[in-house]
């Protein structure tokens, strides 16, 4: 029997996800709701982790479903993004 192996691996473009980021800031600037909400987005590249922050968890929420789904329209991810409370 042979011994065959593969290794998966998955690199993340940060360019990608620095438009994401900027797309997403965009829409929520002009979003109604999430308008004058204090909502921001950092992008740290050394550590390859996204910050997110807004007024209340309902803002914040939002800010991640837009996030997500613009990282989806650019093909950077494949599962929810984690996140810590």
């Amino acid at each position: 029997m042979p011994d065959n192996s593969f290794d998966i691996v998955s690199k993340v473009e940060l360019p990608e996800v620095s438009n994401a980021i900027h797309q997403t800031l965009k829409e929520v600037q002009t979003r109604f709701d999430l308008k004058n909400s204090r909502s921001s987005i950092e992008l740290n590249e050394k550590d390859k982790k996204i910050l997110l922050a807004s007024q209340d968890e309902f803002k914040l929420k939002a800010v991640i479903e837009i996030l997500e789904q613009k990282l989806i329209s650019a093909k950077c991810r494949s599962r929810r993004l984690p996140t810590a409370p």
